[in-house]
């Protein structure tokens, strides 16, 4: 993808490090890594624009890389340093944000659950009060541009869908490793290219006349939308959250079907056909049998094979939870006050 434009001095500093040679002169690379150290970043700082785009660059190193940037910096131990110490104060955050959800799911001093215990703690947790309905807001009220918006945010994963929950896949064993296998079976569309479901969402971009190249918008969308993605290669990406981006992907799957059924409601309320609806179609049925597989199998299967990562199971869960509750926010707050959710303006398309 395209390298974004900076938003402050730790993205700055790192664009500018990665516009050089990896094996050159170290000095600007101890000196991003004082910035950092030193720069006092705390929970506080979690959903800050600088933060979160220095956070995402690091993590499309491990993607398709940004253009222009040297592949050799991927596994570079200065910058792998750099990224933890962003990380950390990120999954504080987190934790500290998704532990009252977990706490009205799952009563402490319980036991470990079996499998289906577990998928029922997920669909307890799914079934929560999420805050402001996007989906309920697409189907009835939203217009074009609105749309084009909501497209734009969703862009920035879905253009590269399942990819992050791809990296678990070795890090399971058994009964959990099959069902992901399964699912990212479906969410690569079964070896069919045009199946797959980021080409489906391609196309609904394009059906809107937008841009559909991975990270086409990235200077226009917010902290919250890159968090939503850097939220899943956090947990992607360390295998000792493997806990975690299991408990993601199910409540993932557990909260999609209805929304995408709305959302599908509201393109063709507007006129569009099938070309731009089928993507949010096919989650439909999909999602309604993944979610079972992703709570039992996956998330219910891995805690039975390892119960010391239950925690983490819920974790990851109650976080993609709290953030969608952010996300949404943001939208309708905006959206309701007539404003755009963009940081910058996007071009008038046809």
């Amino acid at each position: 993808m395209q390298v974004p434009e900076p938003r402050g001095p730790i993205s700055s500093g790192l664009i500018n490090l990665l516009a050089g040679d990896p094996s050159a002169d170290p000095a600007a690379l101890t000196a991003l890594h004082a910035l950092v150290a030193e720069g006092g970043l705390t929970i506080g700082d979690a959903l800050d624009e600088d933060f979160q785009l220095a956070l995402f660059c690091l993590y499309e190193l491990h993607y398709g890389g940004l253009n222009g940037v040297d592949d050799r910096w991927e596994w570079n131990p200065g910058l792998i340093g750099i990224r933890h110490l962003l990380e950390e104060p990120f999954e504080q955050w987190l934790r500290s944000e998704a532990g009252p959800v977990i706490a009205s799911v799952r009563p402490a001093g319980e036991g470990n659950p079996d499998s289906d215990a577990v998928a029922a703690l997920l669909f307890n947790l799914a079934a929560r009060d999420g805050g402001p309905s996007v989906s309920r807001h697409v189907a009835k009220k939203a217009t074009i541009g609105e749309l084009r918006e909501f497209l734009i945010h969703k862009s920035i994963y879905q253009l590269r869908e399942a990819d992050p929950h791809t990296w678990a896949i070795p890090r399971l064993t058994g009964r959990a490793k099959a069902a992901l296998v399964e699912i990212q079976a479906d969410e690569y569309g079964g070896g069919r290219r045009e199946r797959m479901h980021s080409e489906m969402f391609a196309r609904t971009m394009r059906g809107l006349g937008l841009n559909d190249s991975y990270g086409g918008y990235i200077d226009a969308v917010p902290a919250i939308s890159l968090a939503s993605v850097n939220l899943m290669s956090l947990f992607g990406l360390n295998r000792r959250l493997r806990g975690a981006i299991a408990g993601h992907l199910a409540l993932y799957e557990m909260t999609s079907s209805r929304p995408n059924q709305l959302y599908g409601n509201g393109f063709r309320r507007l006129g569009f056909g099938t070309d731009v609806t089928g993507y949010f179609d096919e989650h439909v049925e999909a999602d309604a049998v993944h979610e079972q597989i992703a709570g039992r199998d996956l998330a219910g299967g891995l805690v039975e094979a390892e119960p010391g990562l239950l925690e983490d199971v819920l974790f990851g869960a109650a976080a993609v939870s709290c953030i969608d509750v952010r996300f949404a926010s943001h939208l309708m707050d905006a959206w309701e006050n007539g404003r755009s959710s963009m940081r910058q303006p996007v071009p008038a398309t046809a």
